[in-house]
């Protein structure tokens, strides 16, 4: 009986975590994409920027990644104006950044966690006891899939309807201070309509893996079922 319900609390567990598992790890591409970097610079004409205009920006973008993936806690880019060199970012955009770091910290130590508890649910359902657990593990995958989708959905959703809104309301929940609106070259070279396309992106992403999961497990399954009814 005690392993009955362990197995059921395991299996929701694997269901629960792959909406966060798929969510972190389209975070943990944009964080780290030059294309989705050049792609934002691109589009919204951040290279004609009268101030931005002498900059390097790929090599920003490159540093900025570079920064994100390191142990050192203040971002430090130099870049060069009328043959001057100066501190890209002010010491406000600084302090944000390194709480934007935090946060991406943050995503990598669930992304991680969720992966590895995946691996082992996925390893003991397919090793273990071999194919009594494979529909039990494709039923999870297929839970978790709709799972994410669901919730792909309503993120999408609202960001279309008042991205700006969740955008406010996302800064004041997990920043402390409000250097996240500093005067500088940050909100120059990230504009909301840069996070807006990233979040559309990271949904698309998370929703499109979640329905090649859920298609492939959900076809298992039925090609399967006559197979495990005469088992049964």
């Amino acid at each position: 009986m005690k392993m009955k319900i362990m197995g059921i609390i395991a299996k929701w567990l694997f269901i629960l975590c792959l909406p966060f598992l798929l969510l972190t790890a389209s975070l943990g591409w944009a964080v780290n994409s030059h294309w989705l970097y050049n792609y934002g610079f691109e589009k919204y004409s951040v290279v004609q920027t009268p101030e931005l205009a002498e900059f390097d920006l790929e090599a920003i973008a490159d540093e900025l990644i570079d920064y994100f993936n390191s142990g050192e806690d203040y971002v430090s880019i130099t870049v060069t104006s009328d043959g001057e060199p100066f501190e890209l970012f002010t010491p406000e955009e600084t302090i944000h950044f390194k709480d934007v770091k935090g946060l991406i910290r943050l995503d990598y130590w669930v992304l991680g966690g969720t992966l590895l508890y995946v691996l082992a649910y996925a390893a003991v359902c397919l090793f273990w006891r071999w194919k009594r657990y494979w529909r039990q593990l494709a039923w999870a995958v297929f839970g978790g899939a709709c799972l994410t989708l669901a919730f792909m959905l309503a993120l999408g959703v609202g960001t279309l309807l008042g991205f700006d809104q969740l955008f406010w309301q996302f800064h004041l929940l997990f920043f402390s201070n409000e250097f996240w609106s500093a005067e500088g070259y940050m909100l120059l070279l990230f504009t909301g309509e840069f996070f807006y396309d990233a979040a559309l992106f990271c949904a698309l992403g998370s929703g499109g893996l979640a329905l090649i999961m859920g298609g492939l497990s959900g076809g298992w399954l039925i090609f399967t079922r006559k197979r495990a009814k005469v088992k049964k």
